[in-house]
């Protein structure tokens, strides 16, 4: 039973390992997804503020329309009292009551959705700031990510271009070794090609002093004299 627990624990650390591996791997794209879920949630919220704001004007509106009621009605009572009808006064009183509990209700609400609608735009404030600096973030992000990519292409282009010198430099030296062998062997030819005529046996008896030799003015000369 250790042992099969074991496995599990085993099992279920590899699949995190695994987990995190796909999470670095798209770190950047799940950072973008996660600000446009953002946006997308700040776009609800303005709505539902929107909302708010106009329940509010609402409860404004009818705020002051009972407000209005009230006064008017106190008007009405105080004519009844005037008339000497205190019985109708009495009945305008507690509609007067009525309207004042319904206007303490109203300015209660009013109150309510004025408190709302401020706590809800200073959230909004926030989360576009926020979402204003993780864009900004996002974008260097972005940007850090194109320059080490373009680095490590460079990188491994630079290593691919210094095999590739070597290579051609090996080549090189190859094709001039190879010339020179040429030219070498070319020279030596030509150096069997003399040794193998009359010319090279001429040079020599000429240099040892046999055979014909060219006149000069000086040998002519000592010849006349000779004579």
């Amino acid at each position: 039973m250790s042992i099969f627990k074991k496995i599990i624990t085993a099992v279920r650390g590899g699949a995190r390992e695994a987990g995190e591996a796909i999470i670095d791997a798209n770190s950047t794209r799940i950072f973008e997804q996660e600000i446009r879920d953002s946006e997308k949630h700040i776009t609800i919220a303005k709505r539902d503020l929107t909302e708010v704001m106009a329940k509010q004007m609402q409860a404004a509106r009818e705020l002051t329309q009972l407000e209005a009621s009230v006064k008017e009605h106190e008007g009405y009572a105080v004519q009844a009292l005037n008339k000497g009808n205190e019985a109708l006064a009495i009945e305008v009183a507690e509609k007067i009551a009525e309207l004042e509990n319904r206007v303490a209700e109203q300015h209660q609400a009013n109150e309510s959705y004025l408190k709302n609608a401020d706590r809800l735009k200073e959230l909004i404030r926030k989360s576009e700031r926020q979402l204003a600096d993780y864009k900004r973030q996002l974008s260097m992000v972005k940007t850090t990510e194109s320059v080490q990519k373009a680095t490590s292409a460079i990188t491994d282009n630079f290593t691919a271009s210094n095999s590739k010198l070597l290579s051609a430099k090996d080549s090189l030296e190859r094709i001039k070794e190879k010339q020179a062998l040429y030219d070498d062997k070319l020279k030596a030819a030509e150096q069997l090609a003399s040794e193998n005529t009359d010319t090279s046996l001429q040079n020599k008896l000429k240099e040892a002093g046999i055979g014909a030799q060219q006149s000069n003015a000086q040998s002519i000369l000592d010849r006349l004299k000779a004579k």
